[in-house]
């Protein structure tokens, strides 16, 4: 029985020893690629890792960042911001030339008239100089003598001071409705330095919200792919400033020259004012003079008389 036993393990292990040892499974092995004869070393594929074949990130930027390119890769709200602010500081600058040369013309004009009523003694003087011009000083001139000649016919019965409140009121609409005259498209300038930044604030806001909203479809926090966005929204709000400056300068200025100009017509309606006064002074002092004369007349005759 032993012998038996002894036999039977000799041939199980003869038997392992003829079997060939099996490699793992697919798993283990490596697939190798056999180079053609005769190819050169560089000519050899070879094999590379995930990482070495990962394409290099792009680092160009998407568009160009010039206020110009940033104004045309702007989306279309943004780019009407962009727009009504540049004809909005357009137009400031085109009232700045426009009134420049208004109101120089028209204080240069008042002064003369000013000068020239100062230097009047009696108003019909300054009214046979005065021009067909409808500058306000010429028609403080007009009115000021067909008021004289309505109130002709009582002057010598009445006291004078209804006259002289009368003008005075001609007067005073004449030099408001010219101040308001002049003042005219400055009320833009105000309008647009005060509204100018928050347009472009608006501007702001909605491109930073576009650029959030490409941050969260672009699922990437990526600078170089939201920067281009948010320097097209900050561009609005430096064109707002832009507009809101000069025009909120040009208003102070027209401000200052403007009641210049209303001060010089304030002196031209009082020198108005002193003429007629002393043309009345001069009719009643005329009047009295009369009368007195007329009374020497009767006495002197009276005494020729007795005599």
């Amino acid at each position: 029985m032993g012998t038996m036993l002894l036999a039977l393990s000799g041939a199980g292990a003869l038997h392992a020893q003829d079997t060939p040892a099996t490699a793992p499974e697919a798993a283990t092995q490596q697939p190798v690629e056999i180079a053609p004869m005769g190819a050169d070393a560089d000519q050899v594929p070879t094999i590379e890792t995930d990482a070495a074949q990962g394409e290099a990130p792009d680092r160009t930027l998407p568009h160009n960042l010039s206020p110009l390119g940033m104004f045309m890769a702007a989306d279309i709200v943004v780019k009407g911001v962009m727009g009504a602010l540049a004809l909005a500081s357009v137009a400031s600058w085109a009232i700045l030339l426009v009134k420049l040369l208004e109101i120089g013309s028209a204080k240069a004009g008042a002064r003369k008239a000013a000068r020239t009523l100062s230097d009047a003694v009696f108003l019909r003087d300054v009214r046979q100089k005065a021009t067909e011009a409808k500058d306000p000083t010429t028609q403080m001139i007009a009115v000021a003598a067909k008021e004289l000649e309505k109130s002709d016919a009582v002057l010598d019965l009445v006291s004078t001071q209804g006259v002289k409140e009368r003008v005075t009121s001609h007067l005073s609409r004449i030099e408001a409705g010219a101040g308001k005259r002049i003042a005219s498209g400055t009320g833009v300038l105000a309008t647009i330095g005060s509204i100018s930044p928050f347009v472009g604030l608006f501007g702001t806001v909605w491109g930073i919200m576009n650029s959030f909203i490409g941050i969260s479809q672009a699922q990437t926090t990526n600078l170089a792919i939201v920067a281009p966005g948010i320097a097209e929204a900050l561009l609005a709000t430096a064109i707002g400033l832009v507009a809101a400056i000069p025009a909120v300068v040009i208003y102070n200025y027209f401000a200052r020259s403007i009641s210049g100009y209303r001060l010089i017509l304030a002196d031209a309606a009082a020198a108005v004012e002193r003429l007629v006064s002393r043309e009345l002074d001069f009719r009643q002092a005329d009047r009295l003079g009369s009368r007195k004369g007329e009374g020497q007349a009767r006495a002197d005759a009276g005494m020729a008389r007795i005599g």
